[in-house]
């Protein structure tokens, strides 16, 4: 992802690779905006990241974060936990010929909000993006089998000003 990232920003882009579990390296108040495209999903805890995105975005910045529909996590997990449960499921991933354990932590949508206002953010946005009619063009036999169907949970949420 990071070569992918340097190719389409150049070598201007300052890209860095971190653990959301660690610190973030940069200072208080450093961005307007933070970007957690389904990232979040992969964290048992989200409260010490969140505080962390929290901490680096200045008063009246936002976070924009997607996830895993949590709604769509608990209809395909066999056998299904209970939805208001925070439980985990692993799947094999393989990238370039080599399997890979992926871990997901699911929750429900109340404990996602919970999350995001105990870190001091305001819920300004809660979505569920549908297809792009565009993508039809660009997937014309899968187009319909996905336009109706939940994926994700998009949230914009706000430091106070």
């Amino acid at each position: 992802m990071l070569a992918l990232a340097r190719r389409r920003l150049g070598d201007d882009a300052a890209l860095h690779v971190v653990d959301l579990r660690d610190p973030l390296p940069f200072a208080d108040a450093a961005f307007d905006d933070v970007v957690a495209s389904l990232v979040l999903h992969y964290l048992e805890d989200w409260g010490p990241t969140l505080a962390e995105m929290r901490r680096v975005l200045r008063p009246g910045g936002r976070l924009i974060a997607s996830v895993n529909h949590p709604f769509v996590e608990h209809l395909a997990q066999n056998p299904r936990p209970s939805y208001f449960a925070t439980t985990s499921y692993t799947d094999a991933w393989t990238f370039n010929g080599q399997s890979y354990p992926m871990t997901f932590w699911t929750r429900p949508l109340q404990a996602m909000t919970d999350a995001f206002t105990t870190a001091g953010f305001r819920l300004a946005v809660i979505g569920e993006p549908q297809v792009d009619p565009a993508a039809r063009e660009l997937f014309p036999d899968d187009f319909q089998d996905f336009a109706d169907k939940l994926a994700f949970l998009c949230f914009v949420v706000e430091v106070p000003s």
